[in-house]
């Protein structure tokens, strides 16, 4: 464990632009931040991840007043993949003083600080977890999250997203962030400094004011609040057009009144929904009968006129699959839509270097053969340099026979469609025996790919298994008492209604399936998007798993398989950063 000070204090700080603080509220420049970074074994203290390395930044006016790191003994295995990730491994930290030890000593490292961290929950929600199991009184910090706000202040002209990696080379931070503690913590440091100038020309200048921070609203936005006079106050979709009636952006609201009112205060945050006011000439508005029909709308319409400013779902069409072919000797290859041809397919998958990385998994585990060639059953060709490395069963020269090559076949269907194992086994062990090598660059290739294939597989598993029924109907008390049904077929949302109070709820059900939108039955074997687009079934299953939903009907089978991908997405499907924020 060290704790140093002064070693790292900066010349020319970035703070000698902003001596010229007022006196309200408490000066940013006289605050003593303890910018803080975690490692640990996973991703929830409560689950039972422990904390192995610490690493903190004492700064105050632009200056590193001291620093502390330490490794950590979590007295636990460290996962494979999370060596990958960190570097960090068992023999590292087997010398390492527990959390016991090292908690009080952050503690007073700390004390009197504003803590600040790179998605604040997870770093301050571990220290408070420990604290409380040793009974030791949590102090009354006030926190800082900088992704919180960076959300707040950075564009996407600025930087593609708000994770720690972007921002740092955003604001050119002398450090680059590498998944251990205390690197983390350096770079945070300058990402903290890059965001308050920022917000310091903006007229920030106390800690309060960084507290609740906003984007503000210029004159010409204000005067644009009678946009929103007519909405419906229900749930529905909102369309902001400029004035060639061009739709700007497409949002979704259990009140859509009230939401779009929200886009001319001081509420809306985002500056690009700022800049997409002032375009703005007119709000229209779809009021639906549920809150899922609504969120369905707005997939659907976003798809349709493709805004400006929505980030998210502008080009469903835009997928990739991995397909196993039919064919006398089958082979996997990438392709952009599912066919009418009996065919497996994996997917989709959001961009086409994610699915070569799920590819390259599965190639890495079963030898299939690579080669685009179409080949009879008794083909009779030279075999290529995959064959003599032995990861090709080289059925072109006849190396392999039929019923050899099919039962590999049926193994890698079987793993496509039921049971992962056979790669998740086997990318664990390579990447196991790279970690224990230092070979941390290829072990981080195989993680990718091993992510990439478990993702696919949850996804593909969980669509087809709805898609594959013909219709479910579904109910689900809603907050106000009543009843909302929805009519599901081939995975596409084909109606939604709210039971009337006093009607008879199995004639209402009954109408309502009589009026759904139908939906054709898809020839040949349903593959996991063919009624609707894999965004709009994901939304439809999130509602019929959510809890207090209840059945009405169901024509199919609507199962997963018990050893399914799914049950690896918590160790293996979330190695990178989460997603970035919803837009709505």
């Amino acid at each position: 464990m060290t704790t140093t000070a002064g070693e790292r204090a900066r010349p020319g700080s970035r703070w000698e632009s902003q001596r010229s603080f007022d006196e309200l509220g408490r000066p940013l420049s006289d605050i003593t931040f303890c910018v803080v970074d975690l490692e640990t074994t996973g991703g929830s203290a409560q689950a039972g991840s422990m904390i192995t390395e610490v690493g903190a930044v004492k700064v105050r006016g632009g200056e590193v007043l001291g620093e502390f790191q330490t490794l950590v003994n979590p007295r636990t295995d460290i996962p494979a993949f999370i060596a990958v990730l960190t570097g960090i491994s068992n023999s590292m930290v087997a010398d390492s003083p527990p959390i016991e030890s090292v908690l009080p000593a952050f503690l007073e490292f700390a004390a009197g600080c504003v803590l600040v961290a790179h998605n604040a929950p997870f770093d301050v929600g571990f220290l408070r977890h420990f604290a409380a199991q040793q009974e030791r009184p949590w102090p009354a910090f006030e926190v800082v999250d900088t992704a919180v706000l960076a959300r707040r202040v950075i564009t996407r002209d600025d930087a593609p997203n708000c994770k720690l990696s972007s921002l740092a080379r955003a604001f050119r931070s002398t450090t680059t962030p590498d998944h251990r503690a205390l690197s983390d913590a350096r770079a945070t440091v300058d990402v903290l400094h890059g965001l308050m100038e920022r917000v310091g020309a903006q007229g920030v200048s106390t800690l309060e004011e960084l507290q609740t921070f906003s984007s503000r609203v210029s004159a010409a936005q204000r005067k644009k609040r009678h946009l929103a006079d007519g909405l419906p106050h229900a749930p529905g979709v909102y369309l902001f057009r400029d004035d060639a009636d061009r739709v700007l952006y497409v949002g979704t609201s259990r009140d859509v009144s009230r939401r779009v009112r929200s886009y001319f205060t001081a509420s809306e945050t985002r500056s690009r929904m700022g800049e997409m006011v002032r375009l703005a000439a007119q709000v229209t508005a779809i009021e639906c009968a549920t809150p899922l029909e609504a969120e369905v709308r707005e997939l659907r319409l976003i798809a349709q006129h493709k805004p400006t400013y929505n980030k998210r779902s502008k080009f469903p069409e835009k997928t990739t699959f991995v397909k196993l072919t039919r064919e006398p000797w089958p082979r996997l290859s990438l392709v952009a839509k599912v066919l009418d041809d009996e065919a497996d397919y994996l997917g989709p998958f959001s961009s086409r270097a994610a699915a070569e990385k799920c590819l390259a998994a599965l190639h890495d585990t079963f030898p299939v053969r690579q080669c685009s060639d179409r080949f009879g059953r008794r083909p009779s060709r030279t075999a290529c340099v995959l064959a003599e490395m032995g990861r090709c069963l080289s059925p072109c020269d006849g190396s392999v026979d039929e019923h050899t090559y099919a039962a590999v076949v049926r193994q890698l269907r079987e793993t496509l469609l039921r049971r992962p194992d056979d790669v998740v086994d086997l990318v664990n062990a390579r990447m196991a025996a790279l970690a224990a090598d230092e070979r941390f660059e290829e072990a981080g290739v195989h993680r990718d790919r091993l992510a990439a294939f478990v993702r696919a597989a949850a996804r593909t598993q969980r669509l087809t298994s709805l898609t594959y029924c013909p219709e479910v109907v579904a109910v689900r008390r809603e907050d106000d008492g009543r009843w909302a049904v929805h009519v599901v077929r081939y995975g596409r949302l084909a109606g939604a209604g709210v039971i009337p109070s006093g009607t008879d709820a199995h004639a209402y059900v009954a109408a309502l399936r009589t009026t759904a939108e139908t939906v054709p039955a898809p020839s040949g074997t349903p593959g996991p998007t063919p009624a609707a687009t894999a965004a709009e079934t994901e939304r439809v299953l999130r509602w019929l798993e959510a809890p207090g939903v209840r059945l009405v009907d169901i024509d199919g089978q609507w199962t997963c398989p018990v050893a399914g991908a799914s049950r690896q997405l918590a160790r293996h499907g979330s190695l990178d950063d989460p997603a970035a924020f919803v837009d709505h």
